[in-house]
């Protein structure tokens, strides 16, 4: 069975993406830490982060970098964290999550409910700066 995230990726539904490449795609999380929590997952679905192979998983990082400086750059914060749990979606994924404080990263705590407005400003935000 398809995870959410590939059908995001197949266009079943539907995303705030903020970069894609050929392997790679990052979007909004609908359900944010804080503003401009980002996912980047591989396009090939995979469960576990450490069964991706080497030069995807090098890929992905260098791709979380890029997306990280366009978040950094548009969502006012000292750091963007990098965080990846594995237990939400059975699909592969690093969460970059603007940090004013590590408790921005705490992922116990509640998580936002931005509208479908807030979140198109914020993506508009963050893709004004790659």
């Amino acid at each position: 069975m398809a995870s959410i995230f590939s059908k995001i990726i197949s266009g079943e539904i539907p995303a705030y993406v903020i970069a894609e490449n050929e392997h790679c795609i990052a979007f909004l999380d609908v359900f944010p830490l804080v503003e401009g929590h980002t996912l980047v997952i591989p396009k090939k679905e995979i469960d576990y982060i450490f069964d991706v192979e080497d030069s995807m998983l090098a890929e992905m990082m260098v791709f979380s970098k890029q997306v990280a400086g366009a978040v950094r750059a548009a969502i006012p914060c000292k750091r963007v964290g990098v965080a990846v749990i594995g237990l939400e979606v059975p699909h592969a994924h690093i969460h970059l999550v603007p940090m004013q404080t590590v408790n921005d990263i705490n992922f116990t705590q509640a998580k936002l409910k931005p509208t479908a407005e807030e979140l198109t400003l914020t993506q508009a935000k963050i893709l004004a700066k790659l």
